[in-house]
């Protein structure tokens, strides 16, 4: 392909990109997602089994929340109870929520709070060094909670979560290297937040 080419292709990409979002109605997606706010809106809200915090969705990338809610439909993530949710939701139906449930989308800071560990060398290329997802479809984890962030790492390293290039990045991770990613990530600001906080005016505080 020339570059010349490419370029074309990019700039048609960008515009799809462009008008599925402006496309997404957040006040359907207010109505359609009513539920999710059951678990994603309450404050320290855990998973029964295994347990874990529910992970924050105001201020995530919308293009993400539609990529996770697939991913579920498909059962390419195990949880029943997202597995149903997501099944029911037609592809305007997911754009429509993810709209709704995100707000406003997070925006970087410019600089990262702490040290970041050595097994984050590989994760900067798609989540930066403050945890904001460098494409709308990579998600932020910028102040998400450090147990579901561990929850995640663990779930594409056996497999649970099936996601190959999760999968490689994942592989040689040991113990200490998900626990030292999920707390320098959940340290980072400005954070994420449940989605009660961005009912008001739809930005987190």
């Amino acid at each position: 392909m020339s570059l010349r080419s490419a370029g074309t292709v990019l700039t048609l990409l960008i515009a799809t990109h462009c008008v599925a979002t402006q496309a997404a109605d957040a006040r359907r997606g207010a109505e359609l997602g009513y539920t999710c706010h059951g678990c994603h809106g309450i404050e320290n809200y855990r998973n029964a089994f295994p347990v874990y915090s529910v992970p924050k969705l105001g201020g995530q990338h919308a293009a993400y929340l539609v990529v996770a809610l697939k991913a579920y439909a498909s059962t390419e993530r195990g949880h029943p109870t997202m597995h149903a949710h997501a099944k029911s939701l037609s592809e305007a139906d997911m754009a429509d929520v993810a709209a709704y449930l995100a707000g406003t989308e997070v925006t970087s800071s410019g600089h990262a709070i702490g040290t970041a560990p050595k097994a984050s060398a590989t994760c900067v290329a798609c989540h930066g060094n403050d945890g904001i997802g460098i494409l709308p479809e990579y998600p932020n984890l910028t102040g998400q909670h450090a147990d579901y962030l561990e929850q995640a790492l663990r779930a594409y390293q056996s497999g649970q979560r099936k996601n190959a290039v999760m999968a490689g990045m994942t592989a040689a991770l040991t113990k200490e290297d998900i626990e030292a990613l999920a707390r320098y990530y959940s340290a980072q600001e400005p954070a994420l937040c449940s989605t009660d906080e961005i009912r008001d005016d739809g930005r987190c505080e």
